[in-house]
């Protein structure tokens, strides 16, 4: 239990201490604070099973942070003549981070590791592990790619940020538009590990989706930063929240579209999330991001799922594929074609992503046994089935394939 509470606290507050820690010591030191951070949670996995979880977590976890970084400091005499704060006494008790300066931290923090002069896979892998706390294996279940690749890409990233001897306080105001958007990336990578975890016991991290809507709503509210494609992402997350009750059955069994019962859809957080798409609306910028809030608002403007507008939602899928190609943005299209067209349509959409078969991407394979039970091709559907569960990442994924493996036994 009490390991449990240190990761919750740790995975919401470690892009925090990481982003305060990072202005104070610079960005060449981002080393040293992610090992600060990291001892912070050695240490309370160590204290609070014996002395109990403290009444401030996130203030004892900062308070570790900072002294662990002190520590380290101290043996370094020239960096300590630099900065004296950093020589001063270990932290008072009643000291803790302003939570107003660190959500601005943060947000200066994600802005910092999209440096226009990094590559746009380098920022992401950066943002993802120094902000949002991720580990290598999530970044590159994320980013769809090995582990050594992102290693490689972080390693480049911070060595580069280093040798610019770039500040976290010095966001160029003509940078802005170009980091927004990798900004952009990273809380749509965030929230989608949430939504989709990839650990083994989580069919949804509602802690990695609630940060990244704070995070989204922070960038959207902005004064500065903020822009239509920001409200956009934040309509687009606050309709998948929206839903997460209706995604499990009571057993904690994973239930799609067509069986969700939609009484159990959050009506209130989906009228924020259209108030937010309507708000968006202004202007001529049209991203990725109104187009995917587009099409969920159909359905979620649909009492049933035999309601659903079909034909709106397949030319808000052309017109995302024609703007931002991509094989799962064709996967999803092939998916509602399928709804709209029939399975064979379907099929023919989805074998012309990956002719052959030859995807490693759960999903993929999901929707193509679907797609084959339906057109009464059991023995092929049992096939695609059986992929899409050995590529799954969690428990509940596995169970309703083995439940879908099932049905092909008896058509």
């Amino acid at each position: 239990m009490t390991e449990t509470l240190v990761e919750h606290f740790f995975r919401r507050e470690y892009g925090r201490l990481v982003a305060l820690l990072t202005r104070r010591l610079g960005v060449a030191r981002l080393e040293l604070v992610e090992d600060a951070v990291q001892s912070a949670l050695v240490h309370a996995m160590q204290a609070w099973p014996r002395a109990g979880t403290p009444a401030d977590p996130a203030g004892w976890l900062y308070r570790a942070a900072k002294n662990a970084a002190t520590d380290t400091l101290r043996r370094d005499a020239a960096f300590a003549d630099k900065r004296p704060e950093f020589a001063a006494p270990t932290a008072t008790a009643d000291e803790r981070p302003d939570d107003h300066l660190i959500g601005d931290e943060q947000l200066r923090m994600l802005f910092t590791c999209c440096h226009p002069e990094l590559p746009d896979e380098s920022r992401l892998a950066l943002a993802l592990k120094v902000v949002c706390g991720f580990g290598v294996d999530e970044i590159a279940r994320a980013l769809l790619t090995a582990t050594a690749n992102v290693q490689k890409r972080l390693t480049r990233a911070k060595d580069k940020l280093a040798e610019m001897g770039f500040n976290a306080d010095e966001v160029p105001d003509a940078d802005l538009p170009a980091r927004r958007e990798s900004v952009h990336s990273v809380l749509y990578l965030l929230f989608n590990e949430g939504y989709h975890s990839s650990a083994e016991a989580d069919l949804i991290r509602r802690d990695l989706c609630a940060e990244a809507i704070r995070l989204a709503e922070l960038l959207a509210t902005h004064p500065t930063l903020g822009s239509p494609a920001s409200e956009a992402l934040l309509a687009l997350m606050r309709m998948h929240a929206a839903r997460f009750d209706a995604r499990q059955s009571a057993a904690g069994e994973l239930l799609v579209l067509a069986e969700q019962d939609r009484f159990r859809w959050d009506r209130e957080m989906i009228r924020t999330a259209f108030f937010w798409l309507e708000r968006s609306a202004r202007g001529d910028e049209l991203s990725r991001y109104h187009l995917e809030a587009a099409i969920l608002a159909e359905h979620c403007r649909a009492e049933t799922f035999a309601e659903t507008d079909w034909d709106r939602i397949i030319s808000l899928y052309n017109l995302l594929c024609e703007r931002e190609p991509h094989w799962l943005h064709a996967l999803n299209r092939a998916v509602a074609v399928a709804e709209r067209h029939g399975p064979a349509a379907g099929l023919a959409a989805l074998d012309a992503i990956a002719p052959g078969g030859d995807i490693r991407y759960s999903h993929w394979h999901a929707a193509r046994g679907e797609l084959l039970l339906r057109s009464g091709v059991s023995s092929a559907a049992r096939i695609a089935f059986t992929a899409a569960r050995d590529l799954a990442a969690t428990a509940a994924e596995r169970a309703f394939l083995n439940g879908r493996m099932a049905r092909c036994e008896v058509v």
